[in-house]
């Protein structure tokens, strides 16, 4: 499922992509969806796009030309009327991306299609194999969705940070991670890549692992907070001189916790989580779980199109990247909401009491990142089930009750 940097890498194919295009006609959507029309027809316009979380907009604006003047369409009674810009608001769903194509190429689940203005035409498509994509024409950044946990930090940290007290934390951290109300961008494969690198159980009380966090960081805190610039294929780092160097490895985090019962652990050095001071003392040495929330999508974002990349299929990097969701060894249990988590060691005490705990086992090819059908293999004389044969079956003769009274 697309998450934060998914979307994000998305916006910055298409502003390269149709960056200096011109696209012209009305935008079309398949006969299938049943999204709203989008009623924007213009002979000549620009697409740029931006994110936030998980979401993704795109602003059609009309190029004003001696030709055109940005007159765009004609009323019923004759009279030409000025189209205006429109923003298009996008959710990606479980499977929805963009291509940019020739129209002969077309992609089959293409739903929503803007068509450019040259010969041979060219084609952004919303592409959604699923179907659980939604966009919203003249819309808006979801008003219930946060701040954005990659690119607005500050906001983020304090949002979460200054709503401790509502009944949402109540709940296993695992899941409170995929509230997007506090945690927009985070989604399944990035909370069970936190969690781990953290080594805190997925089922602990949210509360409990966030109340001993700074709710608002000092001048000095906020100045060496990280800048980051991102490009199509790297994510550049600016930071100020009392700079915070985070080396990530294959299997840890340089200053990792562990988390044991009501407390944290970091580098032998062990106080309560609601001890504020405590925590304040090595925060600027150890990442704790909001820093992460927000780092670690900006590794996805630095692997760029040799990670998660729709248009290419190809995802050896991001899987190599990966260090606990679907990884041989690794247990996975569906939580409260159905969804599944992947962590290792003991979830927690508030684990689902019905749930059955699977070992991941990595077989080839076993995990579809394509979203494509998988191939039916061919079974071996080995695997297939053995046929029984009525005459080689001998029927077990039944032994005649005595006679006799009954008791």
């Amino acid at each position: 499922m697309p998450e934060g940097p998914e979307l994000h890498l998305a916006s910055l194919f298409v502003n390269r992509m149709c960056g200096g295009v011109v696209f012209t006609g009305p935008v079309q959507k398949s006969e299938v969806s049943k999204n709203p029309e989008v009623s924007f027809s213009c002979p000549a316009y620009t697409i740029i796009a931006t994110s936030r979380g998980k979401e993704v907009r795109l602003t059609l604006t009309p190029q004003k030309s001696d030709s055109a003047q940005g007159r765009c369409r004609r009323g019923k009674t004759g009279q030409v009327n000025q189209v205006q810009a429109m923003d298009i608001v996008f959710r990606f769903g479980m499977s929805g991306f963009f291509r940019f194509t020739t129209e002969a190429e077309l992609p089959k689940h293409s739903h929503l299609r803007f068509y450019t203005n040259e010969k041979p035409c060219r084609v952004l498509s919303f592409v959604d194999t699923r179907r659980f994509g939604s966009w919203q024409p003249n819309g808006t950044w979801q008003p219930n969705r946060g701040p954005c946990i990659m690119f607005e930090y500050l906001s983020y940290r304090e949002n979460v940070l200054s709503h401790l007290s509502d009944r949402a934390f109540d709940r296993p951290v695992c899941e409170v991670l995929l509230n997007q109300k506090y945690f927009n961008g985070i989604g399944n494969y990035l909370r069970a890549e936190i969690l781990f690198r953290l080594n805190i159980p997925p089922f602990v009380k949210a509360r409990t692992v966030l109340e001993g966090l700074q709710t608002h960081l000092s001048d000095e805190d906020r100045k060496s907070v990280v800048k980051e610039e991102v490009t199509d294929t790297e994510v550049k780092e600016e930071v100020t001189d009392t700079e915070v160097k985070e080396e990530v490895t294959d299997r840890e985090v340089r200053g990792q916790a562990r988390f044991t019962g009501h407390c944290i652990t970091f580098k032998g050095l062990q106080k309560p989580i609601s001890d504020r001071a405590a925590v304040k003392e090595d925060e600027s040495e150890t990442p704790d779980l909001l820093r992460l929330c927000h780092t670690v999508p900006l590794e996805v974002i630095k692997l760029g199109g040799k990670g998660y990349d729709p248009e290419k299929m190809d995802y050896t990097d991001f899987k190599s990247w990966l260090q606990c969701y679907y990884v041989e060894g690794m247990k996975s249990v569906r939580d409260h909401n159905g969804r599944t988590m992947w962590f290792k060691g003991d979830p927690g005490p508030m684990a689902p009491k019905d749930a059955k705990t699977k070992m991941i086992v990595k077989k080839e090819d076993d995990h579809d990142y394509k979203g494509g059908k998988k191939v039916k293999k061919a079974r071996s004389e080995s695997t297939m089930k053995p046929k029984y044969i009525k005459e080689t079956v001998q029927e077990k003769e039944v032994p005649q009750r005595r006679a006799g009274r009954r008791k």
